[in-house]
């Protein structure tokens, strides 16, 4: 996946969301869904404007499903907030960049 965002796979959310020692922000999208490619570049303004300070990742719900149920995501985008391994915050549907911000500034505080 090009750019800043990363990608969280079933395989690695363990390790790069749940263990994470700063606070993360998961994009669950997939490929077809129009919504979620019109919130993509905001997540990779937000992944670039905060390299080193939070994460920033999408997880594709077609190809990591078990994560995505393992969250009840039933509607996409689905955006969540982990801090210490806990969701601390959910959005459904496009989000504003700066509600975005205040969200990931409030998980950091």
């Amino acid at each position: 996946m090009a750019g800043h965002a990363l990608e969280f796979t079933d395989e690695n959310f363990q390790r790069e969301v749940l263990d994470s020692e700063v606070p993360v922000l998961v994009d669950f999208w997939a490929p077809w869904c129009g919504p979620c490619r019109m919130i993509g570049p905001t997540i990779e303004e937000l992944a670039k404007e905060n390299l080193g300070t939070f994460k920033i990742g999408k997880v594709n719900v077609d190809e990591n499903g078990e994560t995505a149920m393992a969250y009840n995501v039933s509607s996409i985008p689905a955006l969540m907030i982990f801090k210490g391994g806990k969701l601390v915050q959910q959005f459904m549907g496009v989000q504003q960049k700066p509600r975005l911000q205040q969200a990931l500034d409030e998980a950091k505080a």
